[in-house]
Formats: structure tokens, sequence, C-alpha cells
């Protein structure tokens, strides 16, 4: 028999209350199976208390450099103002010429993964922050500290190409399109570089990204694929979100979390929901 797990994952808990309170929603109304913390976001504590009440859910650290500010000191990947000042683009960019830029970036991810140890989670996987630990040279980096801190799973974000056409909802222009070929290069890459932490065999949320609705689900339900799969959501409330794109579409991707309808099309299909900490079973 084929085996099928899935995986689905909320990005940016503890980002603000809303998306807490739609994260833990998500999971103990929905289908919803793993998330993945922000350690230096200003509702981490929140997240925290309700991850300890949740040992259901699978719990993450979601590596941020692009949002607010450091848990370390930062060095030069701070601005005046203390907060971060590179995009996602421009921190790849420099990871790869700057070695002060990556000696920044391994003492600050180092210290957020050990700050949610130090809280009593332990982390299931390790993701990031607009995907910028797929690039080369921070991906090494990554691979080194899940090493180091004995978590066994990064999120390895290769998601086909056929996701954007043939029935697949109808996605974003030609950017979002570029931006999708970019990631799935880089993922390849990933692969070659160390595969150790690669769990998953295929991943959704790409392209659809804030675009997580029932049309989505049934396209899921009649996708073929085989291992592991995971689904990348952004469930949330408006309530204190600021510095991201997405807002409406936190709600609406968190209803069709939670929608009957949505577990049913994945029964029907014969998927399996897990989290990387159970992965195998345990």
């Amino acid at each position: 028999m084929t085996t099928r797990k899935m995986i689905i994952n909320a990005d940016d808990f503890g980002l603000c209350e809303g998306v807490n309170r739609a994260v833990y929603e998500a999971h103990t109304r929905g289908v919803l199976t793993s998330t993945t913390i922000m350690a230096n976001m200003p509702a981490v504590d929140e997240a925290i208390a309700i991850a300890r009440k949740t040992p259901s859910l699978g719990m993450g650290v979601h590596l941020n450099a692009t949002e607010g500010r450091p848990l370390s000191s930062g060095g030069v990947l701070v601005g005046e103002d203390g907060e971060f000042k590179y995009s996602a683009y421009t921190l790849a960019m420099k990871s790869l010429v700057d070695k002060k830029v990556l000696k920044a970036l391994e003492i600050e991810l180092a210290a957020q993964i050990e700050s949610i140890i130090d809280k009593g989670i332990v982390p299931t996987h390790l993701d990031s922050h607009k995907h910028f630990h797929c690039f080369g040279p921070i991906y090494r980096i990554v691979c080194s500290l899940a090493e180091r801190f004995g978590i066994r799973a990064i999120r390895w974000p290769w998601e086909p190409a056929t996701v954007g056409y043939g029935d697949w909802p109808r996605v974003g222009g030609f950017g979002d399109k570029m931006r999708a070929m970019l990631l799935r290069y880089l993922t390849l890459n990933c692969q070659k570089i160390d595969s150790r932490f690669i769990k998953n065999d295929i991943f959704f949320g790409v392209l659809h990204t804030g675009r997580i609705d029932d049309k989505f689900w049934a396209e899921i339900g009649k996708t073929q694929f085989e291992g592991v799969a995971e689904v990348m959501t952004h469930p949330g409330y408006p309530n204190g979100l600021t510095h991201t794109r997405l807002v409406k579409e936190r709600e609406a991707e968190l209803k069709w979390l939670c929608d009957a309808g949505t577990k049913k099309i994945l029964g029907e299909a014969g998927i399996e929901l897990v989290h990387y900490g159970n992965i195998d079973g345990k």
C-alpha cells in the first residue's frame, strides 16, 4: 500500500496574538498538524504557552533575519534602529560574498533556536521566513545548527511546476511564477549540498501563499504523491498584524483549515496527517 503522509504547517507562530489564536484553532478544530515559531517576535511567550498546553501540535522554529529585532547583537545584519535591515533577497546575495554576514547570521539563528529550546520546546524541524534558508551558504549554516541542536528535519520547499497549471486554482502573475521557479532551483541545490535533514518528498503552498482555500484542498485531494508532503499555510486574525502582505488572506486560510469538508477530502484521499516529529509513527 502506498504511504501518503501530510504535514500541514502554519508559519509565523508568535508573530502576534491574532496569528497565535488562529494557529491554536486550526489545530484543535481543524487539520493543522504543525507550526513554526518566530523566536524574536512580540507574541512569542504567548505562543510558547499555547505550545505547552498543546503537545499534539508539532513545533518547529521559523528562523528569521528580516523582520524585527535580533536576539543577538545582530552585528552587520541590523540598521541604526536596531532592527534587521536586509530583505531576504539582499541577505542571500550578501551571504555569497560577505563572511561577516554569514558569521552574524550563524550567531543570530543559533540564538533563536536556543531561545526556543530554553523555553522548554523540543523543535521538530527548522524552516525560515521567506525561505531564505534555501540559499546555499545559509543552508549550510542551518544544517550545521540542526546537527548542533539535535533537530532532525529542515523544510525542503520543492513544489512541482505543475502546481501552477492544469486544474490547480489560479495563482499570481509572472513574478510569482518566477520566484517559485527560483525556489525550485535552490531546493534542488540544497538536496545536493546536504540531504540528511530533508524528510519530505514534495511541498505545496509556494504558489498559493494566501490562497489556501476550498479549491486548493480539493486539488490536493486529487493529487497523486508518495511519501511525505508538507503544506505551508498562514492562518491568522488581524489582531496585531503589521509588516505583512497577508492580512485578510489569513482569515480565509483559517476558515478552510477548520472546515469539515477539508478533513473529509484528506480522509477520502487516504492521507495520514502527521508532523515532523512523528513522521516515523513515533
